[in-house]
């Protein structure tokens, strides 16, 4: 009888830390945005959703099955980047607790518009022509600046500086149009 009530616990217990790990998934980037909006930096919002992560692990017991979990896990990495800014106090620009929860809030209400944004661009994207897709790849993702974009191309920098502009500008119509198309603004 013992054996089986500890069995039935470890079963309870995996299933709660799979759920755990399908609702983290699920919410990821979503916390990862709403984390970079109240931060300065990438490297800080990748510290910070660290941080965030491992509370929200340790914390799952809390979390009631059903309920928003992206709305609580924003809510625990709000506290985290306030615990973040106290360490932090020593910098130069610093904002007030007030401020920070002004900006969570309309981080927050705008998480959706985003993440419909960055799925259109990602589907846009894939539309593209391999050798556009390595110009924007080399540029942003690799973060090289115009002459050495221009060097691997093999071509001029303003043919570079042009070619981008014109990505760019096709990959805003693209998603304007697929946001407009799926009933999204």
């Amino acid at each position: 009888m013992e054996k089986t009530q500890a069995k039935t616990e470890m079963d309870r217990e995996a299933g709660r830390g799979d759920l755990f790990v399908r609702l983290l998934s699920q919410n990821q980037r979503r916390l990862y945005l709403y984390v970079m909006s109240l931060v300065p930096s990438r490297n800080d919002a990748e510290e910070v959703l660290q941080e965030t992560n491992l509370v929200l692990w340790r914390e799952f017991d809390r979390f009631e099955e059903g309920t928003n979990f992206a709305a609580w896990a924003c809510r625990v990495a709000l506290n985290q980047v306030l615990a973040w800014r106290k360490r932090r106090q020593r910098d130069r620009l610093c904002f007030s607790d007030a401020f920070l929860e002004a900006v969570a809030a309309e981080a927050d209400s705008s998480a959706d518009v985003l993440e419909d944004r960055a799925e259109a661009l990602s589907r846009c994207l894939e539309k593209l022509p391999a050798h556009q897709r390595d110009l924007l790849n080399l540029r942003y993702t690799e973060q090289m600046d115009i002459e050495e974009v221009a060097r691997r191309a093999e071509r001029s920098t303003e043919a570079v500086y042009r070619a981008l502009s014109r990505i760019r500008h096709a990959l805003h119509d693209c998603v304007t149009r697929t946001l407009l198309q799926e009933g999204n603004r």
